[in-house]
């Protein structure tokens, strides 16, 4: 059985081919630029090197396309015919209360997902068209959508419900979701094969840190509380979104600077975070630059991200009681040396003892523990794979054995941890 997952981001489309009965990915790549002009894929086929090829990808349609054309290509190609695709796994970042678990898209689906895209605005007007793009071209094969949300449906109503009137929940949904689970369920599944314990008996807290930032406080394998709410939009310091703020500093911008409130909520998703502060940077590596040249608003910026991060994980070590281990993943989790120095700096009688000249050799690539040896709770650096839970995903649907992703092991999609 062949799987293609799709996971289309407002400029992006990373794609993988898996290969379920032989546990073998096939080719994985990134179409970059997308609908803002010099367009160009980025493919791997496993065992071989990287190819880059330029093609004009206005919107997400011409992008997936591009995908089918490399993926089919005789030279490059990893599958002789689109008919070679059983099915199509899709990524979906906010799923309401409407899909608490993966679902296999139709056009009902289809029109709920439109519903709730005021939701996600920076991802699920992208994953819709990429959706609709991959089933014009797949007609006949099946599509799945994998939620975001899903992972969190778990969490218990204490940590979901807003102190606001009631029925802005029951009648309107008000509450928090929580994004980035695919990432969360897969980083938190590996840390308990690293730890040799049962999901059910592990406590973590999970750091996605990439352009957006989230955590999870993992109890008992299970989704306990998160960082992002309603939206993405709360929670963490991250590349152009603001984070926690307080909600009547939109009624405060609106009125002086004449703007809608959706201008200002625009604002905060697109022009705040580190890019913000720094006045010029989203990218933490023109950040740490500009660091070092004794940028006081780059440093600005790197602190107070630092800080919330921080802030959080203390109060999660808080409502959990007992944590077994903290997990760095995403672009910068995995990546972020000095970010990750910073964060755990200072935390030792919270059982936080981080190895700084281990932790000084990781930039991400491989998993690594970074902790030192008698440090309470460890620290894991796991890249994520969240293609394999859309493939995990895809299969149970088809097989009718699908229950929840939180049921699933990933032992078999990673090597061995370095620094044990």
């Amino acid at each position: 059985m062949i799987i293609l997952t799709i996971n289309c981001g407002s400029s992006s489309v990373k794609y993988l081919v898996y290969d379920w009965d032989k546990k073998k990915e096939l080719a994985r790549g990134i179409v970059e630029r997308v609908t803002i002009g010099g367009s160009f894929v980025r493919h791997k086929p496993t065992g071989k090197d990287e190819i880059k090829i330029e093609g004009d990808c206005p919107t997400h349609k011409e992008a997936i396309q591009l995908v089918v054309q490399t993926l089919t290509d005789p030279e490059i190609g990893v599958i002789e015919d689109l008919k070679d695709i059983d099915a199509v796994g899709h990524r979906v970042v906010h799923g309401g209360e409407e899909f608490t678990s993966s679902v296999r898209i139709n056009k009902d689906v289809l029109k709920t997902f439109k519903k709730l895209q005021d939701l996600a605005p920076l991802h699920n007007p992208p994953n819709i068209m990429g959706i609709e793009a991959a089933m014009e071209l797949l007609p006949h094969t099946p599509h799945i959508a994998v939620m975001d949300t899903a992972f969190h449906s778990t969490m218990p109503e204490v940590s979901y419900i807003y102190a606001v009137p009631y029925y802005w929940y029951k009648d309107y949904g008000v509450r928090k979701y929580g994004f980035h689970g695919t990432s969360h369920l897969y980083v938190s599944r590996r840390a308990t094969v690293l730890l040799g314990k049962d999901i059910e008996d592990t406590n973590l807290i999970t750091c996605h840190i990439g352009n957006g930032v989230s955590l999870t406080a993992i109890k008992n394998g299970k989704s306990f509380d998160h960082s992002m709410g309603f939206t993405p939009l709360e929670g963490l310091v991250m590349g152009t979104r603001s984070g926690d703020i307080d909600p009547a500093v939109v009624k405060f911008i609106s009125e002086k600077e004449n703007k809608e409130v959706s201008e200002v909520i625009n604002d905060l998703n697109r022009k705040s975070g580190l890019l913000g502060l720094s006045g010029k940077w989203a990218d933490r590596r023109d950040i740490n630059k500009e660091m070092e040249k004794g940028n006081r608003r780059a440093t600005l910026a790197f602190k107070k991200e630092a800080h919330r991060l921080k802030k959080y994980i203390g109060g999660y070590i808080a409502i959990l009681g007992s944590v077994d281990a903290i997990v760095f993943t995403a672009g910068a989790g995995e990546k972020a040396v000095e970010l990750r120095e910073v964060v755990c700096s200072g935390m030792e009688q919270l059982g936080i003892k981080l190895d700084r000249k281990k932790n000084s050799m990781e930039r991400g690539k491989r998993e690594a523990v970074v902790s030192t040896q008698d440090s309470p709770i460890k620290i894991f650096i796991i890249p994520t794979n969240e293609e394999i839970v859309f493939v995990e995903d895809v299969v149970g649907i088809l097989k009718g054995k699908y229950k929840s992703s939180e049921t699933f092991n990933y032992s078999f999609s990673s090597p061995d941890c370095k620094n044990k």
